[in-house]
């Protein structure tokens, strides 16, 4: 391909991403409506951060019952990166041109530019553009994402942050390489889930690969590649080991701890059955993997015939795109199934599969991994097989977001 056919395709990938996360933006705006939008908790925490101060003077609304209070304050358990997420937010309530937290309008620019970067990181595979596109749509509107998002509370909207974070650090690492704006995207993920601190080898394996141009298989001579890829190195870790460092402080100061995000001090928190053994514990595993693997529908006498459970089911019913996730080949296949491995195995360890929910809205974050396996796997061109199941996971997840954002079918 000569130069000027590169540069026309670069243009006209460019135009389709942006196409793309407008059309995707409207369609998720017209068809979710944030019945959890009041949960305001990192908004709120990141307005009185505005002000000088990590916790709230004053008690907020009743409904908003997992603030901790504490030598005369209430403080969040969100961790700091969910609360300087919001910043840009409270500065623009601080200057008068928002009245209160627009959680929609959030969800909405997150899955813009989460499908703007997925449509791009589908450039890691030559590959139709017609394939690339149902591909970049699928992990918003063929999963859980679509309904979940749709919530627009604070939980929600964390997650995600952390999928855009994710996306567009792979975005910045696998097809264009920059490793300062891939460490910002890397520190927005980890920076609303702790838990995709787990995937840091992942991310420093492709800064030293990219910068040391050395094959994934040649690990030979690497000293000489780690003093060559060093710079790299520091650019990609400056904005993480910086949010560290204030998210220890933020932790500190409210809980004399660098360690202890308090979650644990909720009131009453720790009185429920399922944490009888504490946050995290692996007899929890048993529950979650129920919930998120096995659990079913219900069925419903009218269209579309099945009703959801509103405290999980199974990925794969929710989203049957996932049984691609087993197919041969495909870019890095064991490094994902190792990453996708850790995770879930600290996610079922919560104590709580994750409340009011469709499917299991912790696996948003297991979404960019399993796209990469997906979309370097199987066939180059769009198969029957993966339109089949595409239409179907859309299917499924319209039912979704409708049945609980727009219905009162879905009852504890």
């Amino acid at each position: 391909m000569s130069e000027s056919e590169r540069s026309a395709t670069a243009r006209r990938d460019l135009v389709v991403a942006i196409i793309l996360g407008l059309i995707a933006a409207l369609v998720f705006f017209e068809s979710t409506k944030p019945t959890q939008q009041h949960f305001d908790y990192t908004f709120r925490i990141a307005g009185a951060l505005l002000h000088g101060h990590v916790g709230l003077e004053t008690r907020p609304p009743s409904w908003l019952n997992e603030m901790v209070p504490r030598d005369g304050r209430l403080y969040s358990v969100f961790p700091l990166g969910a609360v300087l997420s919001m910043v840009p937010l409270a500065i623009l309530q601080r200057a008068g041109w928002i009245d209160n937290f627009c959680g929609h309008w959030v969800a909405t620019i997150l899955v813009a530019c989460s499908v703007y970067f997925f449509f791009r990181l589908t450039e890691i595979r030559s590959q139709p553009l017609v394939r690339r596109i149902f591909f970049a749509l699928f992990p918003i509107f063929g999963t859980w994402a679509w309904c979940n998002l749709g919530f627009g509370g604070a939980w929600q909207l964390a997650l995600g942050f952390a999928l855009l974070g994710e996306v567009a650090s792979l975005y910045f690492l696998l097809v264009r390489p920059r490793p300062f704006l891939a460490g910002i995207f890397f520190a927005l993920a980890v920076g609303n889930r702790t838990e995709l601190g787990l995937t840091l080898p992942f991310y420093l394996y492709f800064v030293w690969r990219g910068a040391a141009g050395v094959d994934a298989q040649n690990w030979g001579n690497f000293l000489r590649s780690l003093r060559k890829s060093w710079p790299a190195l520091v650019w990609f870790l400056s904005v993480p080991v910086i949010l560290g460092l204030l998210t220890a402080a933020y932790n500190f100061s409210r809980f004399h701890s660098i360690f202890d995000f308090g979650y644990a001090h909720i009131p009453n928190l720790m009185r429920e059955p399922w944490y009888q053994r504490g946050l995290f514990s692996i007899h929890a595993i048993p529950w979650n993997m129920q919930k998120s693997l096995f659990e079913g529908f219900n069925d419903y006498p009218r269209f579309p015939f099945f009703r959801f459970y509103p405290f999980g089911c199974s990925i794969f019913l929710s989203s049957p795109f996932l049984v691609l996730l087993f197919r041969e080949g495909g870019q890095f296949k064991t490094a994902i199934w190792l990453i996708i491995g850790a995770i879930m195995f600290v996610l079922w360890c919560h104590g709580n599969p994750g409340g009011w929910q469709f499917s299991y809205r912790y696996a948003i974050v297991l979404l960019p991994w399993m796209f990469l396996l997906i979309v370097s796997n199987g066939p180059a061109k769009i198969s029957t097989i993966e339109l089949s199941l595409f239409a179907v996971s859309v299917v499924i997840n319209a039912a979704a977001t409708y049945q609980f954002l727009w219905t009162n079918l879905i009852h504890p």
